[in-house]
């Protein structure tokens, strides 16, 4: 099955949640859906080549501009996926899975430079950052916003 990439206007919604994988990677879906966006200029409050893409760059040996090339030249994300399996520094399926499960759990509470704002940042949304991971944070945020703009 093939899944078109239909650009996404980010001004008025948000990107696929950075749970929901592509060829087994975290983070991948919503990169594409910035990257598209970033070219079409509907990025919104969202920036692409960011510090969570850059988690799935650093992860594959990839730029986000070799990334937005990829893109750019697909038609749907499984090309994407397609292409992240075979650029970059190889990985197994069970180093994806394995980076992809740590990354889904992890937490900038656990990062002294970012624990401030992730603590400020997590009581404005009412989740508990002990408790809450990034993606947790992500998605909250993501709700939050889309929430406000349809009021």
């Amino acid at each position: 099955m093939s899944t078109p990439i239909i650009a996404r206007d980010l001004t008025k919604q948000a990107p696929h949640s950075p749970r929901e994988r592509l060829a087994g990677f975290a983070i991948a879906n919503r990169a594409v859906d910035k990257c598209r966006a970033s070219v079409a200029g509907t990025l919104g409050e969202y920036r692409y080549d960011c510090p969570l893409d850059n988690v799935l760059f650093s992860f594959k040996g990839i730029t986000g501009e070799q990334f937005k090339t990829a893109v750019q030249a697909s038609t749907n994300y499984e090309d994407v996926g397609a292409w992240l399996q075979t650029n970059g520094t190889a990985k197994t399926p069970a180093e994806i899975k394995t980076w992809s499960d740590e990354t889904e759990a992890s937490s900038l509470m656990k990062n002294p430079a970012t624990r401030s704002y992730f603590i400020e940042s997590c009581a404005a949304l009412g989740l508990n950052p002990q408790m809450n991971s990034t993606f947790d944070w992500l998605e909250a945020d993501d709700r939050k916003t889309f929430r406000r703009k349809t009021l």
